[in-house]
């Protein structure tokens, strides 16, 4: 099962200058939580966004140079190999992380979605694609506690793609 999990504001925005154009901690434990012991895919220029790769994880880069490499993370060059990966285990479930050309490129055949919808706009440069919503299902709407660390109105929601 291919997943896409990301953060969004009210405008698609899903980051600024190579970052996050916010600041909610909820949404950094959602990540690990659900990203933990599992495989997380992303684009070469998300995965420089990091301070390396993150712990306790396969961690996955997609870029077409093909002398990219770096230590502790596998590298693959194409969507194909992404696909071809993906359907060695079908039973498990890859997590594509950004960026915005990696979600447009896998958005057609992903399984799921899930989104953290932060009900506010940024500033940004880097933005999910559209995406048609009869395909798919909301399964999940959770809203986020909102504190003094979490000052914006956030809601974890989950889309399956209806089957075809």
């Amino acid at each position: 099962m291919i997943s896409l999990l990301f953060a969004m504001d009210k405008n698609r925005v899903i980051g600024k200058d190579n970052r996050l154009p916010w600041r909610l901690p909820n949404d950094l434990k959602f990540f690990k939580e659900l990203t933990t012991s599992h495989s997380i895919i992303m684009g070469r220029k998300t995965f420089d966004s990091m301070k390396g790769p993150l712990s306790n994880r396969e961690n996955i880069i997609l870029t077409t140079n093909k002398d990219f490499a770096y230590e502790g993370c596998k590298v693959i060059h194409s969507i194909d190999e992404l696909k071809t990966m993906c359907t060695q285990e079908p039973d498990k479930e890859w997590f594509v992380i950004g960026g915005e050309v990696l979600f447009k490129q896998v958005l057609d055949f992903a399984d799921r979605i899930y989104m953290t919808y932060i009900d506010e706009a940024f500033e940004g440069d880097t933005f999910f694609p559209e995406f048609d919503e009869n395909e798919w299902h909301l399964t999940k709407n959770e809203k986020g506690i909102k504190d003094e660390k979490n000052v914006y109105d956030y809601y974890f929601l989950q889309y399956d793609r209806k089957t075809k």
